[in-house]
């Protein structure tokens, strides 16, 4: 039977990711990060190759992806506010369509009406020439 045998330095690359990492993700008072949080920078600080982080290390992997992400704020929220946005516009640019189509519509009707009223006007004027001025007596 072959003895496995556990690599002792494992355990001290680890713990010099995550310190590297701790390190990386404090911010001093002004709450701008100190160093940027990349692969690169993590490997460089903890003294190991990309390659070993990405291979061997998946766990302290995934907490840099996990600071960058909170590094970066909440997620997706400038995504999620262009969306809603975007939607808006839409909403607003078919109530723009149907607003037109109102005025038009009113417009319309009130060219027909200001006619109309213009033909009775005229209607009167032209009745009230024919019938002449009749003079009706009050007594009987």
């Amino acid at each position: 039977m072959r003895e496995v045998k556990v690599d002792a330095d494992s355990r001290t690359t680890a713990q010099r990711l995550r310190d590297a990492l701790a390190t990386m993700v404090r911010t001093p008072s002004t709450g701008v990060a100190v160093q940027p949080l990349t692969a690169t920078t993590l490997c460089q600080i903890a003294g190991i190759s990309r390659n070993a982080l990405y291979r061997y290390h998946p766990e302290v992997l995934a907490a840099l992806h996990e600071a960058q992400r909170s590094a970066r704020g909440p997620s997706g929220a400038p995504a999620r506010q262009a969306k809603l946005l975007r939607q808006e516009n839409r909403e607003l640019r078919e109530q723009l369509g149907k607003l037109a189509a109102l005025v038009d519509h009113y417009f319309a009707a009130w060219q027909d009406a200001h006619l109309m009223l213009e033909r009775r006007e005229r209607e009167l004027a032209e009745l009230r020439r024919a019938a002449g001025p009749h003079v009706v007596s009050m007594r009987r």
